[in-house]
């Protein structure tokens, strides 16, 4: 079967400067480099487990499918969370997941070689899965080539057919984590109304703001999500509004709150999203609001007044 990357090898052009061919092919390649700036990679990251990742990155991307963007989920945990939540009972038994497209990457063949496509579909968007083969290809990472970018080389093609491409990231700040925030162009931290949700965001914080230095310049932080909400207890009043005020100004916390939900729990086991589970639940009206957010949070940089003289 002929994967989604073909057809993106180099052609040997012998004509001369102002041929039409060379011509079209430089029109080509500046239609296919808008495509890639319309798409918006977004990474789903917390180093700790169990605050509403997988969930988050389910639930937003359905519902961002629901509001016409085309979206493509990849699990990038070698417990493939994500990819069971999707209707995947058996990650295990799948012949190419995400660690065969690294692997790919990093073996430096040509990309217009013949391969199996990784793409599944769930509802009304698609998805690269993973399985427990992911956990040795984050080993194998350390001996490649600019390894912290093997990630984002690989879903490169993949930028020019989605609007939306989420990254749902392991709970840990390992190579496959820092991969897919150097892919990104922005991240979602899920945070867990609890104390030590809390007080490990400086962790990650730390790590991002490195990333954003040394190797991805572009990188930003869409915003902190609060989770698993429960606004009848005072400890979750309390710490959602002493993060609220401690971010301040310098990172935005999401003005919508995921509240917590038995329905919601369920749905990984029946390999369902929120909107078909619980479609009139106070959850699936969140993530609905959620998507408009971040919606909203790409208008306003697209329409952000820039310096003069630049374009």
């Amino acid at each position: 079967m002929q994967g989604k990357y073909c057809g993106l090898h180099a052609t040997k052009v012998t004509t001369n400067a102002n041929s039409p061919s060379l011509s079209f092919k430089a029109n080509t390649v500046k239609e296919e480099t808008a495509l890639e700036d319309k798409c918006k990679v977004i990474a789903v990251a917390n180093q700790k487990g169990g605050v509403g990742k997988t969930t988050t990155a389910v639930n937003l991307g359905v519902a961002l499918g629901k509001s016409g963007k085309r979206v493509l989920l990849i699990d990038a945990d070698p417990q493939g969370s994500l990819t069971r939540s999707c209707k995947i009972e058996r990650p295990d038994d799948l012949d190419v997941t995400l660690s065969e497209l690294l692997a790919y990457e990093m073996s430096g063949d040509s990309k217009d070689m013949f391969f199996d496509d990784p793409i599944r579909q769930f509802e009304n968007i698609d998805l690269i899965p993973s399985n427990i083969s992911l956990s040795g290809t984050e080993t194998a990472l350390f001996n490649c080539m600019s390894r912290e970018s093997v990630l984002k080389r690989a879903i490169q093609p993949l930028r020019r057919m989605y609007d939306v491409i989420l990254i749902d990231c392991m709970p840990s700040l390992g190579m496959m984590t820092i991969n897919a925030l150097v892919a990104a162009d922005s991240v979602i931290i899920p945070c867990e109304p609890s104390f030590l949700s809390v007080k490990g965001l400086d962790l990650l914080l730390h790590s991002i703001s490195k990333v954003k230095r040394q190797i991805n310049p572009d990188l930003k932080i869409d915003g902190v999500l609060m989770t698993m909400v429960d606004s009848r207890t005072n400890n979750a009043r309390d710490i959602t509004r002493a993060l609220r005020d401690a971010m301040g100004i310098n990172i935005n916390v999401f003005n919508i709150e995921i509240p917590h939900s038995v329905r919601a729990t369920e749905c990984p086991n029946v390999g369902e999203s929120i909107f078909t589970h619980d479609p009139k639940g106070k959850v699936a009206e969140a993530y609905a609001n959620l998507a408009q957010e971040v919606i909203g949070l790409e208008r306003k940089a697209q329409v952000r007044p820039r310096p003069y003289g630049v374009r």
